[in-house]
């Protein structure tokens, strides 16, 4: 299954691979505080909100992060 900016972030915080890409392209957020409320969260409702931009979050970043993920996780 490929993930998608419809995809929750809690389903890629629970996926391994997806986390340790997290990881690397944006540090500190798997492990930030407010991540729990975005749990339920598709990718999309999150790159909407203006706090993803302060984090570095932009569409753009997000399809680059799921391109990578899903490159390792065929």
């Amino acid at each position: 299954m490929a993930f998608t900016l419809d995809t929750t972030f809690g389903e890629l915080l629970d996926n391994p691979q997806a986390k340790a890409v997290l990881d690397k392209q944006l540090p500190g957020l798997s492990s930030n505080p407010m991540v729990a409320m975005a749990r339920g969260m598709s990718l999309n409702m999150i790159i909407s909100m203006p706090q993803a931009a302060q984090l570095g979050l932009t569409k753009e970043k997000a399809e680059a992060i799921l391109a990578e993920v899903n490159k390792q996780i065929k």
